[in-house]
Formats: structure tokens, sequence, C-alpha cells
């Protein structure tokens, strides 16, 4: 191993550590996957030596509001919060780098992940191909365009997870869960969000729980509630 192997290792470990961990990031899976699925290696090249801060990082130079990889802890604990499981059918909304998708694909039987950007699709793939990963699928998609089209093709889902935040989580997604599906996204207005865990339990019953605040980066033309007071 070389020194910058063993620099990137230490780094690792003390990311897992000092950053996730105390976030009560307890899941062994969970836990274990961070080790595996390197970071570093779906990190762009420009930011690779920021890959273990606890920081979202731009996928683009300029950065582009959307556009970045999630900070390590918000990764970790929406995946913990999602609880997937090995015969889960997964749709992600905004692969980035692909980190995200990897770590689904990692847990779940198959994955799909729609990116609104040509190039940034492209690099997932090359990302995801790097890591050995074959069962998660990235499409170039406008995820929210005509209704939200291209999620409902192969719906219903087990696990939907919006990697970006949102002013409010699209009904038309939650339409699209299984019985006994999970959605994670990030919902609300810079300075305070809430991670929100929504459950489908009937045909039209849901529960919500918002454990955690957190600031994450807009997803790319998500819906927005209407500014127009009288």
């Amino acid at each position: 191993m070389t020194s910058i192997q063993t620099a990137q290792e230490r780094a690792r470990f003390n990311m897992i550590e000092q950053q996730i961990r105390p976030w009560e990031v307890l899941d062994p899976r969970v836990l274990a996957l961070l080790d595996q699925i390197k970071r570093e290696d779906f990190a762009p090249a420009a930011h690779k030596a920021l890959a273990f801060t606890d920081m979202a990082l731009p996928l683009t130079q300029p950065a582009v509001e959307g556009q970045a990889m999630l900070a390590p802890r918000v990764e970790a604990r929406l995946l913990q919060e999602l609880s997937v499981q090995p015969k889960d059918k997964a749709l992600e909304i905004g692969t980035g780098s692909g980190h995200m998708a990897a770590m689904l694909a990692s847990l779940a039987q198959r994955v799909v992940s729609l990116e609104i950007d040509e190039s940034l699709a492209r690099i997932a793939r090359g990302n995801l191909q790097q890591a050995g990963i074959t069962n998660a699928e990235v499409r170039v998609a406008d995820a929210a365009a005509n209704a939200f089209a291209a999620c409902a093709t192969e719906a219903p889902w087990d696990v939907i997870l919006l990697s970006g935040s949102v002013a409010e989580v699209p009904p038309a997604l939650l339409a699209m869960l299984a019985p006994g599906g999970r959605l994670a996204a990030i919902v609300g207005q810079e300075p305070v969000m809430r991670a929100t865990l929504i459950t489908r339990t009937g045909d039209a019953a849901f529960t919500t729980t918002q454990p955690w605040d957190t600031v994450a980066p807009r997803l790319r033309n998500m819906p927005e509630p209407s500014q127009f007071k009288f």
C-alpha cells in the first residue's frame, strides 16, 4: 500500500468514526459500505482531497446549484433511514457522481438513478463501472418533467431517494411507492431543512417522520410551492 493509499484509509476511518458514527449512523451494513465504496473514487478530480470532509462537494466548475455530492454523514444517515432490503427496487433522483447509487445498489436488488445533466450521467456510469456495480442504471432525464413520467414507467418503487433538497415532497412520487415503500428527502428552505422519511402504510395512507435537520443543495427543476399571496 502506497503512502497516499495509507493516508486515504486513515482519512476514511476518521470520517466514519468522527463524523458518521456520532451522527447516530450505527447500522453495520451502512458503516461497512462507507469503507467499501470509496468516496474519493466518486469525487471530482479537483476535490478528491476533500472527499472525507464534512461538506457537500461541487461536481462541476464553476459550481452549479444542485450538482454536488452530499456530505458523507448526510448520505450515510439517509441510507440508514431507508432500511434498504435485498429484494428492493430503488429509484434515485439526482445521480451526481454515482456514489449514492453505488451504495444503494450494494443493498438493493436493482437501482434506477435519474440525472438531469448528461455529462454527469456519463461520469457516474464510468464511476459505477469502475466500482464493479452492475445493478445500477443511470438514465439522463429531468425527473420532474411531464408529471414525473420518467419515474412512473417502472413504478411502484420500494425505495425512492431524492439526493438533494426540495421545497416539498411531490405527491406524484408518493403515489409511486409500493406498499411498505419508503421515500427519503431533505425538505424545506435554508437555513433549516428537515430530513423527511415517508412510508406507505396503505392505499392512501402514509406515515411521515422528520428525524433530523440539515441543509443540502437544491435538486434542479423540482416543483416549488407558489409564493403568491393575497
